[in-house]
């Protein structure tokens, strides 16, 4: 089965955090994010360990 891409807003929400910071952190902290096209897009379990790997 397909995993689903999340958006930026869906990260934001899942975060708690605003959009500008999410695209500092995929520039400065290598958030890690896919551009399709205009819009940028991620996998829950990458940024999960992105986010674990970073914090802890």
């Amino acid at each position: 089965m397909k995993e689903r891409l999340l958006s930026v807003n869906d990260i934001c929400e899942y975060f708690g955090i605003g959009r500008d910071t999410i695209y500092k952190w995929i520039d400065i902290k290598g958030l890690p994010a896919y551009r399709l096209g205009r819009q940028w897009k991620f996998k829950k379990e990458e940024v999960d360990r992105w986010l674990k790997k970073s914090y802890h």
